[in-house]
């Protein structure tokens, strides 16, 4: 094995000796080298000089075909046309104001016609700030401290979000009774007595667990499909069970549809047939900048209205929020995803997973496609994946050697796994994924 990690390494290395170089300077400048940690990785990450299209191309002039799309949220490749010039027209007019614009409220149009739970949004910069918005909003209206999440859910990295999203299997306790677990120094341990972590797809665990802490919890977040924990799907009607439940005792149910938006015109939400309270949002609906939103119920979002002051007001400044480049952006690529686009790409998807599954049963694999629509993650498991602690047992060291493997045979995935489908990408782009898997696959034989 370890020979074989040695020439993975060895021929990633003779790849990209200026993105090593770049990289050994980046380490001066920044811990780690990097400003993101999503973007981190072993030996040295490669720097991407541009992409276009599905293609992305290093500084090496290496061409990766880019399944990772900036983590799910360029649906529309790399420097679609459209967004290239909607973005150009609005910077010729400016880039920011200390105003709105009427764009925000153009971008406001276009979610809400889409999705059902928003009544009003306000926007925001990334996934962190809309999570963080959302959890506060829940506990202004219920006037209760405590919000529970799922264990592998991930919402962004403000402090009540980082809990439990990869814990060690040996600190988290049992199955059905998941402990709170703190992801980083400098969370308060305070923290942990504000959240409430539950399993997924375990409606008898989530249902007593939610039962004993009803008085004290706002609300419950998930993301429909869960996306940084491996694109695990709900099961047995899973989030109409997490409806009633709310209900049932006075908490909101906020859907995390940073990721999962992509699946149909109203996200997953709509693909499931599921209402929640509020919404967060973020990722294809800022077309490739940073956008994000928090949305829902109109009586829940008063509480941020300016026209509010004192106890009944929630503050929501932020110098980019709406920014006007952001939401040209995001109109441009709202209104070039109709319906059929949205069908083609979960065929695309379906297809990726169907494929890759043949593959891997024919060469009698331990490893497995999943996912939902366009979304897909490959896990070096042979068992049923329901939640966070089936993929945490999973073979993860042979997973970092796949990820490398596959970036030299010219495929771009996270390196959890995780890819999308862009609507650049047809047949042939699949083909060449399947036949990278099949190569990466040699490289990394135990």
């Amino acid at each position: 094995m370890a020979q074989r990690q040695d020439s993975v390494t060895e021929a990633y290395l003779g790849r990209t000796q200026r993105s090593q170089a770049l990289y050994k300077h980046a380490l001066e400048l920044m811990p780690g080298g990097t400003t993101r940690s999503t973007t981190f990785y072993t030996p040295n990450p490669a720097y991407i000089a541009k992409g276009e299209g599905c293609y992305v191309v290093d500084i090496d002039g290496n061409r990766l075909i880019d399944f990772l799309n900036n983590y799910t949220s360029l649906i529309l490749g790399h420097a679609h046309p459209k967004v290239v010039e909607a973005v150009t027209a609005q910077v010729q007019l400016g880039s920011a104001f200390a105003a709105p614009t009427e764009r925000e409220v153009r971008l406001a149009e276009l979610i809400g016609a889409r999705v059902k739970s928003v009544e009003q949004i306000r926007f925001a910069n990334s996934g962190t700030e809309a999570t963080m918005f959302a959890m506060r909003l829940a506990r202004a209206h219920t006037g209760r401290p405590k919000i529970a999440k799922f264990e592998g859910g991930y919402h962004g990295t403000h402090d009540y979000a980082l809990v439990s999203t990869s814990p060690s299997l040996d600190a988290a306790g049992a199955d059905d009774r998941p402990e709170v677990v703190l992801d980083s120094p400098g969370v308060p341990p305070a923290t942990a007595a504000q959240v409430v972590v539950l399993p997924f797809n375990d409606r008898d665990a989530t249902a007593a667990i939610v039962r004993a802490h009803k008085d004290e919890l706002a609300g419950i977040i998930v993301e429909p499909v869960m996306g940084a924990g491996g694109i695990i799907a709900p099961r047995d009607d899973f989030l109409g069970f997490l409806r009633q439940i709310t209900r049932d005792h006075g908490m909101l149910l906020i859907f995390d549809e940073v990721i999962s938006l992509r699946l149909a015109p109203g996200g997953a939400q709509e693909l499931y047939g599921v209402t929640p309270d509020l919404t967060t949002m973020g990722k294809i609906i800022g077309g490739g900048f940073p956008v994000a939103a928090f949305g829902g119920r109109a009586d829940v979002m008063a509480f941020t209205d300016a026209r509010r002051s004192g106890a009944l007001a929630v503050p929501h400044g932020g110098t980019f929020n709406g920014n006007p480049v952001g939401t040209a952006a995001g109109i441009a690529t709202l209104e070039l995803l109709t319906p059929d686009v949205y069908a083609r790409l979960n065929q695309l998807g379906e297809l990726v997973r169907q494929r890759l599954n043949d593959l891997f049963a024919r060469r009698r694999e331990k490893a497995q496609a999943i996912g939902v629509g366009s979304l897909f993650n490959i896990h070096f498991t042979a068992g049923e994946i329901r939640n966070y602690r089936d993929v945490a047992r999973s073979d993860r060291a042979r997973m970092k050697r796949f990820h490398l493997a596959l970036l030299n045979h010219g495929v771009m995935l996270a390196p959890r796994g995780m890819g999308a489908i862009s609507t650049p990408m047809r047949e042939a782009e699949i083909e060449a994924l399947v036949a990278a898997v099949d190569e990466a696959l040699t490289d990394t034989r135990p």
